[in-house]
């Protein structure tokens, strides 16, 4: 197969995916095995949980992380992009087309539909912190651990704060946490020699140190890329962990307002593809220029970067770092505390948000019931919630 027509066939399959995974990123995991293990034979049943388990070792969005490694396996750089395109775009239009939708309503934040997305959106979060806190918890040590850098969050609350739980967490699964089992499976390099690689992780530091020096509450291009780019390089657990940075950076700067982030968040638990196109969404609706388009893309750009870094950087040695019994206990430290985050941002500022009195709490009851016991997927429950909405206000 030719070069090109190699880049096409891994756009196409992976813009397929990107048009159908609903469910979030444990889903997508399932999706992506039974597309290349089972069906195509891309990559071999090891190989697949060794790549799955990098992406859940670094931060970022993991099934993302998990295309940018298939695809770099299958046609190097240019293939890791092919793919990753391919996987994101759907989305990405959807929430920067979502933010446009937003800005026509702009005076309405208070309207019946966007108060019942934001229902749903605090149901959707509470689920993600049962489930994520049932795998990631499963001791009295991590819990306490999540416990403590919750209450921490939401006594200091800021970024700052958030990096400090980070570390703190890191430092006590080191000391504390027993590390956890790991196979010896095979996993090959994607082409990236270990000089590049180490370029790499010396780029994403960069970035890194960069972006946190240019963070500025005022706005603008290097402001905008550098909320991004933290994000994208701090957050761990993927997914709905997000939430807590992008509202840091977002909402408590006073670029978004609360009401229009939270009913976006809400919106994106209906769309397929990759939650982490939220930050296209708040690039468009937020005060500062940039904003519109080219907001949307550059803040997708930036949260999406340093998974890719990362990826390309961290492969060529991950399997002496899977072995290592020391890096394994401080992840387990950093994902309890991570919990501990997503607790925080539940009770402030979800939950005073969204909820406003006896009825909401039901509403929100209801909609939890039907995703974490009825098992109902998330853009069902948010689909229905908002056309409900739509039709009572209409008839009122």
């Amino acid at each position: 197969m030719s070069n090109r027509r190699q880049l096409l066939t891994l756009f196409w399959v992976f813009l397929r995916l990107g048009l159908t995974s609903f469910g979030g990123p444990v889903a997508h995991l399932g999706y992506f095995r039974d597309e290349f293990v089972q069906r195509r034979g891309w990559i071999s049943d090891a190989d697949y949980s060794g790549m799955v388990a990098l992406c859940q070792f670094l931060p970022g969005p993991a099934s993302s992380q998990v295309v940018i490694g298939i695809g770099l396996q299958r046609g190097g750089v240019a293939g890791a992009v092919a793919a990753s395109l391919g996987f994101t775009l759907p989305s990405l239009l959807l929430m920067i087309g979502a933010g446009f939708g937003l800005l026509a309503f702009a005076g309405q934040g208070q309207a019946g539909w966007i108060h019942a997305l934001k229902v749903v959106a605090s149901a959707v979060v509470a689920q993600a912190i049962w489930a994520t806190a049932r795998t990631l918890c499963p001791d009295r040590l991590r819990a306490g651990l999540a416990l403590a850098s919750a209450a921490v969050v939401l006594l200091v609350p800021g970024t700052l704060t958030q990096l400090l739980v980070i570390g703190c967490g890191a430092l006590a699964g080191w000391r504390l946490c027993a590390a956890g089992e790991t196979t010896d499976r095979s996993l090959t390099k994607g082409g990236v020699n270990p000089a590049t690689a180490l370029a790499l992780l010396a780029l994403f530091g960069g970035l890194l140190i960069l972006s946190l020096v240019l963070s500025s509450p005022d706005g603008g291009v290097l402001a905008l890329f550098s909320a991004m780019y933290q994000t994208g390089a701090l957050v761990f657990g993927g997914g709905h962990v997000v939430l807590p940075l992008l509202e840091a950076e977002a909402v408590q700067t006073g670029w978004v307002d609360r009401d229009v982030f939270l009913a976006g968040y809400g919106i994106a638990q209906a769309l397929p593809g990759p939650l982490f196109t939220f930050a296209g969404y708040l690039g468009v609706v937020q005060a500062p220029s940039p904003n519109g388009l080219a907001g949307g893309l550059l803040a997708a750009a930036a949260i999406f970067l340093p998974s890719f870094l990362l990826v390309f950087g961290v492969l060529p040695f991950w399997q002496s770092l899977r072995r290592n019994a020391a890096m394994r206990s401080a992840l387990a430290g950093i994902n309890a505390a991570v919990v501990g985050l997503l607790v925080a941002v539940f009770f402030d500022p979800i939950l005073p948000s969204a909820i406003h009195g006896a009825r909401d709490a039901a509403y929100g009851l209801i909609a939890f019931g039907l995703l974490a016991v009825w098992k109902w997927p998330a853009w069902l429950v948010v689909c229905g919630a908002g056309a409900i909405a739509l039709v009572a206000e209409h008839l009122v």
